[in-house]
């Protein structure tokens, strides 16, 4: 076995010289490389025949190469094949040609398709699972959709590894060492291709294993009608004269979109893996799909109640947040030094829970200096705002915005450490977290900067000093 493999590789490189040389031939001066002897049909040997015993309609057909030093090019209409020595098995009754080529040193030697007559159905051959999750079952059809929806996975798009593959074998989908996955959610990530109907990929088995597929977004492609072969043991998908539904901006990334691993394959959903060749870097493309019929009656799923942080976006009758601050006359805050002094929170819910998850990525000895015997102070009287740092007092006020939980200062910004990337320089702070109940022991937190996209804010927790 792995001498044949010896041989096919120099047989592929001494092609690949020779092209080479061909498109760059100043480069190539110094070798003398030249094609090598291009056998005669005569000289070509391969064998197809069909055995009887196991399939009185003749539905096994075994192909063999006989030429050594060859490689062998099947194409048998429902699929493509390199292998010396190959089994096909056709379900349904009908004329089928087996087209044989030999690529050979000197170039490539095609020989005359042999036909072979398939006189019964052996519907067997395609009563697996996997057979019927993707087309029905013989007689039937099955029409499938790409998942743009994000109806059953996160969106229509992933990627792995070249050595990933079948996600439910053993090996956790991994057979090499190029395993990865990134599994973006279309949601946030809509960049990956356009929205819309992409259009319908339809498999059928009546009378054959046929194939079509209506490009809605690739007017290129537009509609194609082919053929499939479903190896169910090795979990690959060959079609021939069609493509799977995908988006235009990576048509010209693959070379073969016929040839393609199956990542999972159940009913309701399935993942079609092709190799990128060009555009970046060798990786699978996983283009994700529901059937038509799922896709139809699918129901969003009821979403339970956000969960928030205690406190989170607080409600305050009137005059209730300037009381917050100030209490009776005024009331003096320090950052949570000691405690949770930072926080980055996300649709509700904080990030850090203490001190240790707080420090280093952004709390660090440097603001724990800036800070000592420092505090803000808010005084109802006048409306009056004074921070004090390391000895220095600024001076100014406040206005409170009781419709947003906003309060904006005038000359004045909250602690400061201006050697550190999060030094807080907003005049304008929201009130994110506050608890009008237990302000002595909870504090409150002002959010000086906000992410929409991600609905973060990132906020400073103060306690009354």
């Amino acid at each position: 076995m792995l001498i044949k493999e010896i041989t096919k590789m120099k047989i592929f490189k001494n092609i690949l010289k020779v092209v080479l040389c061909m498109a760059a031939l100043s480069s190539c001066k110094k070798e003398d490389f030249q094609l090598g002897e291009k056998l005669d049909p005569s000289q070509v040997k391969f064998e197809v025949y069909q055995d009887l015993t196991l399939d009185p309609g003749g539905n096994t057909v075994i192909m063999v190469n006989k030429t050594p030093g060859t490689i062998a090019i099947w194409d048998f209409g429902t699929g493509k094949s390199n292998n010396d020595r190959d089994t096909v098995r056709f379900a349904f009754t009908g004329e089928y040609e087996i087209k044989y080529s030999a690529l050979t040193a000197g170039g490539v030697v095609e020989m005359e398709p042999v036909k072979v007559n398939v006189t019964k159905d052996n519907l067997s051959y395609v009563t697996d699972p996997l057979w019927i999750n993707l087309s029905g079952g013989p007689n039937n059809e099955k029409t499938w959709i790409l998942d743009i929806k994000a109806q059953y996975f996160d969106g229509p798009l992933y990627f792995y590894g070249t050595s990933n593959g079948w996600l439910a074998g053993g090996n956790n989908g991994c057979y090499g060492a190029d395993c990865w996955n990134w599994n973006p959610d279309y949601k946030g990530n809509s960049w990956l291709m356009e929205d819309g109907d992409y259009g319908t990929m339809t498999f059928n088995l009546k009378g054959g294993p046929f194939v079509k597929v209506n490009h809605l977004k690739l007017a290129s492609r537009g509609t194609e009608n082919g053929t499939y072969y479903l190896d169910k043991d090795a979990k690959t998908l060959t079609l021939t004269g069609a493509t799977p539904l995908h988006d235009s901006g990576r048509d010209g990334c693959v070379a073969q979109w016929g040839k393609i691993k199956l990542m999972s394959l159940t009913e309701n959903a399935m993942q079609l893996a092709v190799l990128r060749t060009s555009c970046e870097g060798p990786c699978l493309l996983v283009y994700n799909f529901v059937s038509k019929t799922y896709s139809d009656n699918w129901v969003p799923p009821v979403q339970p109640p956000a969960a928030f942080d205690e406190g989170f976006n607080p409600k305050f009758a009137p005059g209730e947040l300037l009381n917050h601050l100030t209490a009776a006359s005024t009331r003096v805050w320090k950052l949570d030094a000691e405690g949770n002094p930072v926080d980055w929170i996300a649709k509700g819910k904080g990030w850090t829970t203490g001190h240790a998850s707080s420090r280093d990525w952004g709390w660090n000895n440097s603001w724990d200096a800036a800070v000592a015997n420092s505090y803000i102070k808010f005084t109802k009287s006048g409306l009056k705002y004074t921070r004090s740092q390391n000895g220095v007092v600024t001076n100014g006020t406040f206005t409170v915005n009781e419709s947003s939980n906003e309060v904006t200062l005038t000359n004045g910004t909250l602690l400061q450490n201006s050697g550190s990337w999060m030094n807080p320089t907003q005049t304008t702070l929201k009130v994110v977290k506050a608890f009008p109940n237990a302000v002595d022991e909870k504090g409150i937190w002002f959010g000086t900067s906000y992410d929409a996209g991600k609905d973060e804010w990132f906020a400073f927790h103060y306690v009354l000093f």
